[in-house]
């Protein structure tokens, strides 16, 4: 099978190789794609080097699959113009809540992948992915009527360049030097940002209407969520403290279980210290850790969970790679 990845220099796209590399998909011709900046550079892959092809003149017709990760002003540009040709996995939230676009994280709703109508399918935003795989057991038990979450995330979720600057910020406050914010809104350097994405006129951020809007559409309309997205001083993985409440009656063995035995979730749940998961641990990571399961006593049914994933695999690369597989497992390619 022929497959390109657009966006291939940047963070996502080269996590995407490295997942690829792990994987055992078939591929015949890999084509790297890129803007006409990076157009030119070699990328290693497998022990081969691969040149970047300028993505305004790549012709997609020679690829079954092609994963988008260059953001939603390439993707609004060029995935529907790839489409014509191949199967668009798509990173951004251009598509996301696009009626004819199945919005997907494999082990929870892969059956929508039938409903491909434009020959693109979505990736989730990355706090939405590991909520939804974690939540997905415990909504098939006890039917999840309402969640409120608390999200803790990783700068690497804003890209490269957010990455690069929490480095030269945290230098510049360890050397008394004055500190000016580029990518964040404030310094994020040894603090804590409420604040991701733009506002909305009910004061949402966009991040967290994406939670609320993206979890409806992949686990269950009815389910009513709420959710606060905050950027913390953190290269990889995202954190969600989350609180459930169920229509049905539960065990605490029985919601251990249920995750420990669901793909792609792992319990980490010893209450002594350090028996719990933490964004660092989880960095380079494949599965979605759970810990700090206990009961909440204020509501009747409720249960609060800590979730934790690396951003960039289960939020972006990994996720993509395996809606690939599905495709594949499912004989569903491409035109």
């Amino acid at each position: 099978m022929n497959i390109a990845i657009v966006g291939a220099t940047g963070n996502v796209g080269r996590k995407t190789l490295e997942v690829l590399e792990k994987k055992e998909l078939s591929i015949d011709n890999l084509y790297l794609v890129a803007s006409s900046k990076s157009a030119g550079k070699k990328i290693s892959f497998k022990g081969k080097e691969y040149e970047v092809f300028d993505l305004e003149n790549f012709d997609f017709s020679k690829v079954r699959i092609a994963f988008f990760a260059a953001g939603g002003k390439i993707s609004e540009k060029f995935a529907e113009k790839a489409a014509k040709y191949c199967i668009v996995i798509d990173n951004s939230s251009f598509y996301r809540m696009d009626p004819d676009v199945p919005l997907i994280v494999p082990q929870v709703n892969s059956d929508d992948l039938k409903n491909n109508k434009k020959n693109i399918i979505a990736n989730p935003n990355c706090s939405t992915a590991q909520l939804v795989i974690a939540l997905k057991p415990l909504h098939d038990l006890f039917v999840i009527k309402r969640i409120v979450v608390s999200t803790y995330q990783s700068v690497s979720g804003g890209g490269k360049a957010p990455m690069d600057e929490l480095i030269e910020q945290t230098k510049l406050v360890l050397d008394g030097k004055e500190v000016k914010s580029k990518n964040f809104t404030k310094q994020i350097a040894f603090n804590a940002i409420p604040h991701i994405d733009i506002f909305s006129d009910d004061g949402y951020t966009k991040e967290e209407l994406k939670m609320t809007n993206e979890t409806k559409k992949i686990l269950d309309s009815k389910i009513d969520l709420t959710a606060t997205c905050v950027r913390l001083p953190i290269s990889v993985s995202h954190s969600e403290a989350v609180n459930l409440q169920f229509e049905k009656p539960f065990s605490l063995e029985k919601v251990r279980d249920a995750l420990n035995n669901f793909n792609g979730c792992k319990v980490i749940d010893e209450r002594v210290d350090g028996g719990y998961i933490t964004p660092l641990e989880a960095e380079g990571k494949d599965e979605t850790f759970i810990s700090r399961i206990r009961e909440d006593k204020t509501i009747k049914n409720g249960l609060n969970l800590w979730i934790v994933s690396d951003n960039l695999l289960r939020g972006a690369a990994l996720n993509a790679v395996e809606i690939a597989e599905t495709l594949i497992k499912n004989n569903f390619y491409g035109k």
